[in-house]
Parts: C-alpha cells; structure tokens; sequence
C-alpha cells in the first residue's frame, strides 16, 4: 500500500511537472513567436519605407539625369528619363508620405523635403522648357546659378539620413530577431533536455516501482513459501505438545496414585489394626483375653507405628510431586522481561556455581566460542545452566575428574546454539526422551531427586522460544544442545 501510494505520489508529481514545463514552454515560445512577428512586421515597414525613399531619390535624379542630357544634346530623346521620372515621382511621393506620416521621427523633415522636391522638380521643368523654346543662354544660367544643385544636395542630404535611420533600425532589429530566434532555440533545447529530464525520471519511478513489485512478489512467494514450512512446525509443535500433555496426564495420575494407593491400603491395615486397640480397651465389663492383650499391644506398638510411617511417607511423596508440579507451572505462568545478556558472560557466572565442586575433583570447566549478546530472559537462563551444570555435577563417573566444555556458535539467521558436553555417566539411548519427562530418571537411582530437572530446563527453554536435546552414550558422558532466539521480543510479536 506504501508502495503504490509512493508510486501514485511521484507519477502525480513527475506528471504535473511535465504539465507546468510543457506549458512553460509552448507559453514561452508562443511570447517569442509574437515578438518575432512584430519584428518581421516591424522590418517590412522599415523595408517598405527604405524602398519608397530610394524610389523619390532615384526618380530625382534620373530627372535630372535626363535633364542635363537634354540641356547637352538638344536631341528629344534624351528626355525619356526625365518625362519618366516626372509621371512616376507623384506616386512614389504618396508611397513615401503614407510610410513616413505615421513615424515622427520622419515627418518633421517630409515638408521640407517636400519644398525641395518640388524646386528642384520646378528648376528641372523651366530649364527644360527654356531649351525647348531654342532660350538656350537662359536655359544655361539657370543651371549656372546653382539653385538647382543645392536643392538636390538638400534632397539626398533628407533622403539618405532616412536611409541611414532606416538602416540602423533595421540593423536593431534583425539583431533583435536573431536574439529572439536564438531564445527560442535554447528554449527548445532546454524544454526537450526538460522534458527528457521528467520522462527520465517518469521512467525511473516506473522503474523502481516494477522492481518494487517484483521485490514484494518474491517476497510473498518466500513467505508463501515459508508459511507451509512455519505451519508445518507450528502443527508439529502442537502435536508435541499434545504429546507431551498426555505423557505429563498420565505421569501425573500414575506417579500421585501410587501414594494414594499406599494411604488407601495402610488406612484399611490401621482400621484393621484399630479393632484390636478397641476389642482391649471396650471390654464390656469383662476382662480382656490373653489374646485380646497380645493382639492390641501387637498394633500398638508395631501395626500402627508402621502403617503412620507408610502414611507420612506417602504424603511427602505426593507433597513432593504437587510441589515439582507448581513450581513447572508458576515458571510457565512467570511473566518474562526481555532483556540484552552477554551468553558467555552469564555462563561463566553459572560455572563459578558449580566450581568449586569441580575443582575439589580435579575436574574443568572450558568455555569456547562467542557470540555476543542476545535478548531474553535473565533468570530463565541462569536456571537452565544451573540446573544443567548441576545434573552434571550430580552425575559425574566415579573415579573420573569432571569435564564440562560448552560451546557457542550461531545457528541460522536470528538463532544461538549453545553445546553443553560432560564425561560423566551418560544416558542409555531408550532414555534420551525420557530424561525430560517429569518425575523420569535414567540409569541408577543413587542421587536424590524427584526427577523434574531436566523437565524443567525443557519447560523453560521452550517459553523462551528455543529448544534442548540431548545426545549421549552410557559410560562416556551426554550432549546437550540448546537453541535460543537471538531476540525474544520478536518471538513474543511473531506469536502475537
């Protein structure tokens, strides 16, 4: 869910990003399209104006051209390029005033370029007129005076300032659109590499999203997988369990009806043992017989003492037993408190338990390995190596020192294997089982107990989410093998 929230946030993002970079672009490039064409206008005018200017000048001058030709020649024909330029140059003039009306930067010189056109026009005309009359002296003077030409110097003095004002502006503004275009190039550039950018990252997200999927796939495949495995262990943990409450129901009720039977058949010999107290002391009025006497000082003094001992012997046994069954109980009810233990550390405490013992012997405790430290239960753990170094102790081999070696060393990802080896007595292969049970001893019964030490390691080691077995051979010593969860916490959640 995580997951595809994550996803669903950044496609969101990485899509409005590509969103506000599209319409940036296209906005961007819309705003320099509109500039470009104001300049593309903005030039055509300007061209418009630059050509109408060349036309009045040139039409001027090819009426002056045509003039001067005439005056020198006399011949008609020379006047060809002086009656075109007077037929053209009214409409170039409009063309130029409409271009130029409009721009003040122009229209403060028009009407004097106006009066200088129309001399110049009118001195072009008279001389010409003059000459065709044959007044060809008048006709000279006129163009002796020089009128004419300053008219002219003051025509292409106008003309050409409008021709450089329209060429530096014109030279702004191709600059202007070379800039544009070059804004607009780079735009486009920084919007593909942009764009490329975000369907980079789209990709990327999309990416690390299938290898997401993918990694959440073979993760629920492995705990598919490892679902049947766990239910498997679970089921076998239960019909152990199963197991082990029938045998526990039946050690039960068969080692506290032993005791029970015992009071049962010893109160039947004190009932029986009682009517020969009564038959001596209720006499009725008459005097007891020999018999009578014997028989009451019989159970007086041995029937009854006898069957009082049997008595309270049966209930220390069966007090005993209740006693051993409580204490398993409470230790299951004892609520734990996880918490980080050095294993080498505390079992090194316990052996200092036991080591005076072993040393009186001769014998040797080593401990190899490390591990660390894990999270469990403190006293949980002091009792099973206590009670372990002790059965050890308790069942060494007569006539040979004690040797204890405990091993640590990992087991599995999140598990500790601690190995606890002894050369004592060893255990009959019939009874590697056995020895857990509760009230269950193996080999000779020659040490006091009631049977309940091992049981009891196994009871606690299993609320510690671990487990113990045990390898052995008669005559050469056992092999008990302990696996702890390196954290406790976790099996508490994993069992929640």
């Amino acid at each position: 869910m995580t997951s595809s929230a994550a996803f669903l946030r950044s496609s969101l993002l990485m899509l409005g990003l590509g969103i506000l970079l599209l319409l940036g672009i296209v906005g961007y490039s819309l705003w320099l399209v509109e500039v470009n064409r104001s300049y593309s206008d903005e030039t055509a005018s300007l061209r418009r104006i630059r050509s109408a200017i060349i036309g009045v000048l040139t039409t001027v001058q090819d009426a002056e051209t045509g003039q001067r030709g005439y005056l020198l020649s006399r011949e008609k024909s020379y006047l060809a390029p002086y009656d075109k330029a007077v037929a053209d140059l009214p409409a170039r003039w409009k063309t130029l005033e409409e271009n130029l009306r409009s721009r003040p930067d122009y229209a403060s010189q028009l009407d004097e370029l106006k009066r200088a056109v129309d001399g110049k026009m009118a001195e072009l005309a008279n001389s010409v007129s003059l000459t065709e009359q044959g007044r060809f002296d008048e006709a000279y003077a006129l163009l002796g005076t020089d009128a004419g030409l300053q008219l002219m110097n003051r025509i292409r003095e106008i003309l050409n300032g409008f021709l450089e004002h329209t060429d530096d502006q014109l030279r702004v503004l191709i600059e202007r659109q070379l800039a544009a275009a070059e804004n607009l190039q780079w735009v486009t550039i920084g919007g593909a590499i942009a764009i490329i950018t975000v369907l980079g990252g789209a990709v990327l997200v999309i990416f690390q999203h299938v290898r997401d999927l993918a990694r959440a796939r073979e993760e629920v495949i492995a705990l598919n997988a490892g679902l049947e495995e766990r239910v498997n262990e679970r089921t076998q943990d239960l019909i152990r369990a199963n197991q082990e409450i029938q045998r526990f129901a039946y050690i039960v009720t068969h080692d506290l009806r032993a005791p029970l039977v015992n009071i049962m058949g010893f109160l039947s010999e004190l009932e029986t043992s009682m009517k020969a107290v009564t038959a001596y002391v209720i006499a009725d009025e008459r005097t007891p017989s020999e018999d009578d006497i014997r028989e009451a000082r019989l159970a007086v003094t041995e029937d009854l003492p006898e069957a009082m001992g049997f008595i309270r012997s049966s209930t220390r046994k069966m007090d005993a037993l209740i006693n051993a069954i409580l204490k398993i109980s409470r230790d299951g009810r004892r609520k734990l408190q996880p918490e980080r233990i050095d294993v080498k550390a505390l079992i090194e405490a316990s052996v200092a338990s036991v080591q005076h013992q072993l040393s009186e012997q001769g014998g040797k405790a080593t401990i190899s390995g490390h591990f660390g430290a894990i999270v469990t239960d403190r006293f949980s753990l002091e009792q099973i190596f206590g009670n372990l170094f002790d059965n050890a102790v308790k069942y060494q081999m007569p006539g040979r020192p004690l040797t204890l070696s405990i091993a640590l060393r990992p087991h599995g990802p999140r598990q500790v294997r601690i190995a606890v080896t002894d050369n004592g007595r060893g255990i009959g292969e019939q009874d590697l089982e056995r020895v857990f049970e509760l009230f269950r001893r193996a080999g000779a019964q020659d040490q006091p107990g009631e049977g309940i030490g091992l049981a009891h390691v196994r009871s606690l080691i299993r609320n510690l989410g671990g487990d113990v077995t045990v390898e052995s051979e008669l005559g050469r010593g056992s092999t008990f093998m302990l696996t702890l969860p390196t954290d406790l916490t976790k099996v508490f959640r994993s069992n929640e």
